[in-house]
């Protein structure tokens, strides 16, 4: 029962899979998902540096914070490991950080280098 027509079709849950290309095809199946996920939380990096008016905003620890608590609450809600959540989300957020810096002194280059 393959349907090689549509890549994201889901074959097995965790408790019905039996072999390691039933577990090895979900997980290739979610990292689709997962990066087209973060494609879109990314294109909001893009908006988020042509909205702020400085570079300095840019990092903002408090934001951060909230971030990581509320995904911490999903996490918990969910049945997501918070020894997988933290480290993975504190990555995530640090590589959008740099990944906006990039797109501010792209789309205003030059102002506010402080």
């Amino acid at each position: 029962m393959t349907d090689t027509a549509d890549p994201d079709t889901r074959l097995h849950t965790w408790k019905t899979a039996e072999t390691m290309a039933d577990v090895r095809y979900e997980i290739d199946r979610l990292d689709r998902a997962l990066v087209k996920l973060l494609e879109e939380r990314q294109s909001f990096m893009d908006a988020a540096a042509r909205i702020k008016g400085e570079r300095k905003v840019v990092h903002d620890r408090a934001r951060i914070e909230d971030v990581v608590d509320k995904v911490l609450a999903e996490a918990r809600k969910q049945g997501l490991s918070p020894s997988i959540a933290e480290p993975v989300w504190r990555t995530l957020i640090d590589r959008c950080i740099a990944y906006e810096f990039e797109a501010f002194d792209a789309l205003k280059p030059g102002l506010d280098k402080a």
